[in-house]
């Protein structure tokens, strides 16, 4: 089992696949980041040597924000728009939907606190 970036990755799955477990890696991200170490994305994760999940570690720890790190980032940005009183901060202080999502019905995940 690969841990890379803090997260145990699943053994069974297609390397394109089980990157995506990582927050803040999606398939397109996974795909280049496996080009870029010269790894097969169909290639399981069980099978990776351990150069390769060293070369993908490496990969993702120098250009690609994930996990915590980007987490916090989310935290920020939402936090800043708070505080300048923008109409997307106004909707997050009010616990609605901030992106044009109507709220007569259908907001009711959205507006539980």
């Amino acid at each position: 089992m690969a841990r890379i970036a803090g997260i145990d990755l699943p053994s069974n799955k297609k390397s394109k696949i089980g990157l995506t477990y990582i927050f803040g890696i999606g398939v397109t991200t996974a795909q280049y980041i496996l080009d870029k170490a010269g790894v097969d994305g169909e290639k399981r994760i069980k099978d990776l040597t351990e150069q390769e999940v060293k070369q993908i570690r490496t990969i993702i720890t120098n250009e690609i924000t994930v996990e915590g790190a980007l987490r916090n980032k989310v935290k920020q940005d939402i936090k800043r728009l708070m505080e300048i009183n923008c109409y997307r901060g106004v909707r997050h202080k009010r616990h609605l939907p901030v992106r044009g999502q109507r709220t007569k019905t259908n907001a009711k995940t959205r507006r539980r606190v």
